[in-house]
């Protein structure tokens, strides 16, 4: 059997050590991650709805698409500049900044989405022409273009975004409700590719830009993480990762907000769009945080990403809570106990795929877990893991037998198995009995087997042990029985019952199962094959049919919605090649 040894256990905890004047955050996250040889935290998808059907052209749906309210702008006269590489040298800095105070004229895209046809076609080439600039060409971001650029980002981005059109909470499902996409995102996609491209030039200097770039920016950036559109969150994800990374002083800033996003969305409103760019990012940040942690880092663990849990719409942002969860244990395994407990606490009682979430996190966790802390949730863990395997809803059942699959787990279960198998055996065995799927009976055997395998003294004492508490329930069934019988001849041989004599008089039920079988476990466990029962059971998550349980929407995906978001293209994509997005 495996050893207690843990293979392949990551050392990023030991390896990221604290500095003279350490701030408790990395230099820079993106930096520190591939330091460390760290995975990068899970992507948000863009494009969550999947229909695999053709769409009916009978059905007429609304256009997905909605528009922030801006400002528009009194004069959208534009003149067509020259291009700044027909430029004299000395005149391309005046050029530059007329070019970034062109790109602040605002357009309507949604009232009148065919006016200013001629405007919009040049603010549009002066955008590309300055991502173009800022991205092949040396020296040119001088002090006067540093308030100019910041500015074009702010007139057109910073804007009060429209109402949510999908609904939140448990009814909004990421696989069959689509965003609304922002109409002006033909103008807007190169805004932020220009800013991102600003950022990420080697001319950009954070000591010059901190007095354009402060908390007030912070604060109006973060509030775009709500805009239902995933190509602009996608954009604000680069973005704010980028300003963090550069600028030290606004680092304490930034967690402070986004926790008071975090706090807000649990604990009141329960709407936002942006969770998941906000903990993709919080995944990279703690990746480089410095040993030992802050108590301010422990008490956002404990406080925030826990309770974030709680929450309905749970399964859009999970498996980037998930990751951060890990994160934080493999840098200080003493927090594991708060973590499993605080887990167990928001564990869910009814809604099954949200449970399956629960398990797929736990076992995370324990791929982490030292010895040592493992004893110390190991009962009130395996008293969680004993219920699911008797859940009727097979794929929570299912996933909690999957962890008998994990080399790891295994080994701590041999570790410990005096104290695992008296709480674990009961359900398994009677479930392998009386549960509806056949899979499950083969995993519940397969579990057993291994039990048996790893202290057949101990399986012995729980098969009698079993046996002895069966006896003792035929035995409290029978006084029960006794008990109700003689209640049945005494209120017969009263008189007063002749007086209802419709009253239909029956022998009280036997209250035990008789389908239990009490055929000894130890036998029939020894006539299986070498094999368990030849279920394969793959470690990794559910069966392979149980996306077919689910009916899909009649209803067709809106096509223009569906072109638009597999044709975008990622900002770390554009930034990693230096190429500049199809924009035409």
């Amino acid at each position: 059997m495996p050893t207690g040894k843990k293979p392949g256990k990551s050392s990023s905890s030991k390896s990221s050590t604290a500095t003279p004047g350490s701030s408790g955050a990395a230099p820079a996250p993106s930096d520190s991650a591939a330091r460390l040889n760290v995975p990068p935290p899970p992507v948000t998808q863009l494009n969550k709805v999947n229909y695999a059907g053709p769409a009916d052209p009978r059905v007429s749906r609304s256009k997905r698409q909605s528009s922030s309210r801006f400002n528009l702008s009194r004069n959208r006269e534009l003149t067509k500049l020259p291009l700044l590489r027909d430029t004299a040298a000395s005149e391309r800095e005046d050029m530059m900044i007329q070019k970034l105070r062109q790109c602040c004229v605002l357009f309507d895209f949604v009232t009148d989405p065919l006016s200013d046809l001629k405007m919009k076609e040049i603010k549009r080439a002066a955008l590309n022409e300055l991502v173009e600039y800022v991205t092949h060409n040396r020296g040119v971001i001088t002090e006067a273009v540093y308030p100019e650029a910041v500015n074009v980002f702010r007139v057109n981005a910073f804007r009060t975004l429209p109402p949510n059109s999908n609904p939140s909470g448990a009814e909004f499902d990421p696989e069959e409700d689509e965003p609304s996409l922002e109409a002006a995102w033909p103008h807007l996609q190169i805004v932020y590719e220009f800013f991102l491209r600003f950022l990420e030039s080697p001319d950009f200097t954070p000591q010059t830009a901190k007095r354009h770039i402060d908390q007030n920016f912070v604060y109006q950036l973060l509030e775009l993480f709500d805009t239902e559109d995933p190509r602009e969150r996608d954009f604000l994800k680069t973005t704010l990762h980028r300003i963090y990374g550069k600028f030290l002083g606004l680092r304490a800033y930034i967690r402070k907000q986004i926790n008071n996003i975090f706090y807000s969305f649990v604990y009141e409103t329960e709407k936002h769009n942006g969770i998941a760019e906000l903990l993709e990012i919080l995944g990279s940040i703690i990746n480089g945080f410095a040993l030992p942690l802050k108590e301010e880092h422990k008490v956002f663990l404990l406080k925030v990403l826990i309770p974030l849990h709680k929450v309905k719409s749970l399964s859009v942002y999970h498996p980037q809570l998930a990751y951060c969860v890990v994160q934080f244990l493999e840098k200080d395994p003493s927090l594991t106990e708060p973590v499993v407990m605080g887990l167990l606490k928001f564990w869910p009682k009814v809604h099954s795929p949200k449970e399956v979430m629960f398990l797929n996190e736990m076992e995370e966790i324990l791929d982490v877990i030292d010895p040592q802390e493992f004893i110390k949730i190991q009962v009130p863990l395996f008293r969680q893991l004993a219920k699911c395997v008797s859940s009727p809803h097979f794929q929570v059942a299912e996933r909690a037998l999957y962890f008998w699959n994990n080399e790891y787990i295994l080994s701590l279960v041999n570790d410990n198995v005096a104290t695992i198998l008296p709480i674990m055996f009961a359900p398994l065995y009677r479930n392998s009995k009386t549960h509806w799927n056949k899979t499950i009976h083969g995993l519940i055997y397969n579990a057993l087997k291994l039990f048996m395998e790893i202290n057949q003294r101990m399986f012995d004492e729980c098969v009698n042990s079993y046996k002895r508490d069966r006896a003792s329930e035929k035995e409290r069934a029978a006084s029960r029985d006794r008990a109700w019988s003689t209640i049945l001849r005494m209120a017969v041989a009263n008189p007063v019952s002749k007086q209802f004599k419709n009253l239909d008089l029956v022998e009280v039920a036997n209250a035990f199962d008789q389908t239990d079988s009490e055929a000894d476990p130890r036998v029939e466990l020894a006539n299986l094959p070498s094999s368990g029962t030849g279920v394969t059971a793959s470690a990794s998550g559910t069966s392979t049919g149980s996306a077919a349980l689910r009916r899909r929407s009649d209803l067709p995906p809106d096509v223009a919605t569906q072109r638009a978001l597999d044709a975008h293209r990622r900002a770390d994509e554009l930034i990693a090649t230096g190429k500049t997005s199809n924009r035409s």
